[in-house]
């Protein structure tokens, strides 16, 4: 199907840039601007009065918005988006035909790191959320406020279903798994494709377990913060089924560490300075820490490195990378010792990269060892 190339100006006294997803499927939509001696601003929103610095190469002051509209099913359609600034007020003006399906719903996200990373806004309001019904002129507000002061940000609206409390999506794709570098079990890198799902944004904590268990085997107790810990993969895998989740497959963990579509290519999963990203054997003190006290990743993942390691579905294969299918691979058929992956607060910082491989037998407890869960989107 023929990509589509679209142009929309709108006035408005900021520089905005909007990313806008539609749903209609195998279209691709670039709305670019034609400015013709012009070069876009950046958005500035200075102190309280959240005034914007307009690049000097706008000669009248104003913003031509540039939209990028993405594909991804048949129910609706997202055209004609502009936006405005009223005081403090963001507005965003939207068409849509056709009713959101199943889950999905109206969602804002904001960047304030250039578009890697986009937050959800909880406080926006208007046609947003679950009910919004097909029309044109939809709008959706959103109040500027104190922790934009002096920032660049970024929006995105687009209809997909929210994540469940607690998860991050992640969009599918494909990425080099493994490394050159690392240890004789990481290679060959190969392609691989995974499709997307939805991750814990944090290591299962004690009080979570403990909730579900009925009991918390953790050596460091008495942190309900802390990443629950001793845990034997028979008993991760019984809370995964007892919560409607799932252990995540060793490709699916990596590339969600590395970053998924966002990926900067970290050596550890945020950047490339331990001490900021995970707690490991040089700065943890000999025992875990709350999670999410450290930098997130990409993906908004925290604790993918360090803090404890995390049990996979798969059984190990130390040459499993010279077969592994291209597609969704889930790891040897039997085996002895189950992945586990990440690193610990135990460890030294090189088990603690993005693409390290260990494994222990599933009955295997140690203070050191704990896991985070996953969704499949369906």
């Amino acid at each position: 199907m023929n990509n589509r190339v679209c142009t929309s100006f709108v006035k408005i006294p900021f520089s905005l840039i909007l990313l806008i997803s539609s749903v209609v499927v195998g279209q691709y939509y670039d709305f670019k601007t034609k400015w013709s001696h012009d070069l876009m601003g950046s958005v500035y929103m200075k102190n309280m009065k959240y005034l914007l610095s307009i690049n000097r190469f706008s000669t009248n002051r104003f913003l031509a918005i540039s939209f990028l509209l993405f594909s991804f099913t048949t129910a609706q359609t997202i055209t004609n988006v502009h936006a405005r600034q009223e005081g403090l007020e963001i507005i965003i003006n939207y068409d849509m035909e056709g009713e959101l399906q199943g889950k999905k719903e109206i969602i804002l996200g904001i960047s304030t790191d250039g578009g890697g990373n986009y937050i959800t806004v909880q406080d926006a309001y208007g046609d947003i959320g679950k009910n919004v019904t097909p029309g044109r002129g939809k709008e959706i507000y959103f109040f500027a406020n104190d922790a934009l002061g002096g920032k660049n940000a970024k929006f995105k609206v687009e209809a997909k279903p929210p994540p469940p409390p607690g998860m991050v999506y992640i969009q599918g794709g494909t990425f080099q798994m493994g490394s050159k570098k690392g240890d004789s079990d990481e290679k060959p890198i190969h392609t691989v494709t995974v499709s997307g799902f939805f991750m814990d944004k944090t290591e299962v904590t004690q009080a979570q377990y403990r909730k579900v268990m009925g009991k918390n085997p953790s050596r460091f107790s008495g942190c309900d913060d802390c990443p629950v810990e001793s845990v034997i993969w028979h008993d991760a895998n019984e809370y995964a089924k007892r919560v409607g989740k799932r252990l995540p497959t060793e490709a699916e963990w990596e590339y969600a560490a590395r970053g998924g579509n966002k990926t900067n290519g970290y050596k550890y999963a945020g950047g490339n300075s331990i001490g900021n990203v995970a707690w490991y054997n040089g700065n943890s003190g000999n025992k875990t820490h709350p999670v999410a006290q450290k930098q997130p990743n990409e993906l908004g993942l925290y604790d993918m490195s360090g803090n404890v390691w995390e049990w996979c579905s798969d059984w190990y294969g130390s040459g499993y990378y010279k077969s592994s299918p291209k597609h969704n691979p889930q790891g040897p058929n039997a085996g002895p010792s189950r992945v586990h992956r990440g690193g610990s607060w135990h460890y030294y910082d090189n088990n603690c990269r993005v693409a390290n491989r260990y494994r222990y037998y599933p009955s295997s407890r140690f203070d050191f060892l704990g896991f985070r869960l996953v969704l499949s989107q369906d």
